[in-house]
């Protein structure tokens, strides 16, 4: 996989003030004072607040998948995924693997094959100022998708889309993050059943058993960089989305 490279301090807060520029955002004020270099945190958060009914984590399953996240993430990259017998090679998860936040997209875009990395072209330069517009960025957050290599068409195939929706709620499941961000309508159909546009504007809760206790995820569906690109004009919309994502964590 490939290494994505690291920002410098002056090019982070350069790429922050750019999408919020881009968003709308003409002043730099908010209830409460916020330090935007602060490392994300990953203690306990307040309890969410959910918006909508929860989303069952139950999902009848065809065959068994792997029980750990290690075994999780080398099982996607061999020949048994349901996705080893399409063209191009698999992109791996990156990130990571106890995350505070992590992000589901639908599949690489055609530049990530050769660079063996995820949102690697102007959709991903995009995606990292989204990132560094709220304090994280690419060593924070674990990046994943519904399809790790990238169909014919640029769509998921319906024929096995249940089984893809299937594997990524379990990879949800293990790495057990306090936030996951859908960008995209396969994302937020595979995790909340529905697209990105309906499933918008709140924060929605997937509630599953972890040892001892009961963990739960605040999710968050909003508009894929590659839509973005397309409809600036959503820029500012996307902004409410990445502002509700982070909101209790610190």
């Amino acid at each position: 996989m490939g290494v994505y490279p690291q920002h410098d301090w002056q090019s982070f807060a350069a790429s922050a003030l750019g999408w919020w520029r881009d968003a709308g955002v003409d002043m730099l004020v908010d209830d409460l004072p916020r330090d935007w270099f602060a490392v994300p945190a990953v203690a306990v958060a307040p309890p969410i607040a959910v918006t909508a009914e929860p989303v069952s984590a139950q999902r009848p399953a065809n065959t068994a998948l792997p029980a750990t996240l290690a075994a999780l993430l080398e099982w996607r990259m061999g020949t048994d995924a349901p996705e080893a017998r399409w063209s191009g090679i698999s992109i791996a998860a990156s990130g990571p693997l106890d995350a505070a936040v992590m992000v589901l997209v639908d599949c690489p875009d055609r530049e990530d094959g050769p660079a063996a990395t995820m949102l690697s072209g102007a959709p991903g330069r995009l995606f990292d100022r989204m990132l560094a517009a709220i304090g994280l960025s690419r060593e924070t957050v674990h990046l994943t998708a519904v399809c790790a290599r990238r169909p014919a068409a640029g769509r998921v195939d319906p024929a096995i889309e249940a089984r893809l929706a299937e594997i990524a709620l379990h990879h949800v499941r293990l790495v057990a993050p306090k936030r996951l961000l859908l960008l995209g309508n396969a994302a937020s159909r595979a995790i909340l059943g529905t697209d990105a546009a309906s499933a918008r504007g709140g924060l929605r809760g997937l509630n599953h058993e972890r040892p001892n206790k009961n963990h739960d995820i605040g999710i968050v569906a909003s508009f894929h960089p590659r839509f973005l690109i397309e409809k600036p004009a959503l820029k500012a919309e996307a902004w409410k989305d990445l502002q509700m994502l982070t909101r209790g964590l610190a």
